[in-house]
């Protein structure tokens, strides 16, 4: 990456409970309290307090609460704790406004998960730095859309990821490479990029606590231990980033796929099969729009020990309906998934011809006729309205633990 590049990577403050908040707060109501003042998170079924934290308010913070904990755990941890259900329709549409005002600065912007995303720094007009353009952003989003964002700024997205993840909130910090040594060894070696609690654990067995610690050995035996992730967290922790971090399974000469990182341990089916249903969406539409069937598809999982593993199948015909691509991703994740938490979900597909003749048996050409005007239909909506105009009735019901 040239040096002269200056990426920003944009990250909304507790987004799923700042967006409620905000929401609460426009619809007025007898009820005006701004629930990120107060102990509150958002996450699971309130009545019967199952699933997990989602989000939390820095008062509920302060309670020892953190993302991914069961709520029954958060409520011992402070009584009156406050929490409200996800709205993730709501969720979709934050986000996208977020999207459109950044567009407005740059004109390369590479969403990395719902709440957050990398631009290409350009000038800001009235502005002498990369740090008073990102100024100006922050407030802007301040001001506009009611919530508050860190922004990392630096050379490449590694860099610029670790530095939003300083203080927080309402935040802008740098980390160029002549900072790395200051601001970045100094931390605890599990607040790297790439480092889970598995990974962290294994590390300060062979007496690695800080970044820099694991920036200075020797790469060689960190392979021994941890194989190719070795060699990758080494680079981390030296401010390389080989790969691009924000890089996803996109459309190449031989396939279309997509994949999404979760921010919280999948442990579940019901929660699998949400995120699976909607990268088939994803990808089926992709195939549809280029006119494509797949005759090959694959599931890939990455676990919260950041081991990855996939399974393919060939499809007896060619296909490009999303109730063909989930209901096959599905079987494949269910003879794959050997129960341990799960950090990434991805769905691909390859062997792809035109979709202009089609062999279908006599048996499955009534059923394929409807879900491709079925998928035809939502598809045409989609695209004059928006992603999130119209969802599966399956979509509407939150993941039994997790959503």
């Amino acid at each position: 990456m040239a040096a002269s590049r200056i990426i920003f990577h944009i990250d909304v403050n507790s987004a799923y409970l700042s967006w409620t908040a905000v929401e609460r707060l426009k619809r007025g109501g007898r009820d005006t309290l701004d629930i990120r003042t107060i102990p509150a998170i958002i996450g699971g079924d309130i009545s019967k307090r199952r699933g997990v934290v989602l989000a939390k308010s820095i008062p509920a913070k302060k309670y020892g609460i953190v993302t991914g904990e069961p709520v029954v755990d958060a409520f011992k941890k402070c009584p009156v704790l406050k929490s409200y259900a996800p709205d993730h329709r709501l969720y979709a549409r934050y986000s996208q406004a977020l999207r459109a005002l950044l567009s407005r600065y740059s004109p390369s912007i590479r969403p990395y998960s719902i709440d957050e995303c990398f631009m290409e720094y350009v000038p800001v007009p009235g502005t002498d730095s990369p740090v008073q353009g990102a100024a100006v952003i922050k407030d802007e989003i301040r001001d506009t859309l009611g919530f508050t964002v860190n922004i990392g700024i630096s050379t490449n997205c590694l860099l610029a990821k670790m530095a939003s993840d300083f203080k927080k909130p309402d935040r802008i910090h740098t980390l160029f490479p002549e900072e790395i040594r200051k601001k970045m060894w100094p931390l605890p070696v599990r607040d790297l990029f790439m480092v889970g609690r598995s990974s962290a654990a294994r590390l300060e067995l062979l007496g690695i606590r800080t970044i820099g610690d694991l920036a200075q050995m020797d790469p060689k035996i960190l392979s021994s231990h941890l194989k190719s992730h070795g060699q990758t967290i080494w680079e981390y922790a030296n401010g390389i980033e080989r790969t691009p971090i924000d890089a996803r399974s996109n459309a190449d000469a031989k396939g279309i796929g997509n994949s999404t990182t979760i921010s919280f341990d999948v442990t579940d089916r019901d929660t699998a099969a949400y995120f699976l249903m909607e990268l088939a969406e994803s990808v089926s539409r992709r195939l549809r729009s280029q006119h494509v069937l797949a005759g090959l598809v694959t599931v890939e999982i990455k676990y919260s020990s950041f081991e990855s593993v996939s399974h393919q199948t060939q499809l007896v015909t060619p296909d490009n309906t999303t109730d063909t691509i989930y209901k096959t991703a599905l079987r494949l994740f269910d003879e794959l998934w050997n129960r341990q938490p799960i950090r990434l979900l991805g769905i691909r597909t390859a062997r792809l011809s035109s979709d202009t003749i089609r062999q279908l048996s006599i048996f499955d050409l009534q059923t394929n006729e409807k879900q491709q005007k079925l998928d035809c239909a939502l598809d045409q909506i989609r695209q004059k309205f928006g992603d999130r105009s119209v969802i599966r009735a399956s979509q509407l019901k939150k993941p039994s633990r997790h959503r």
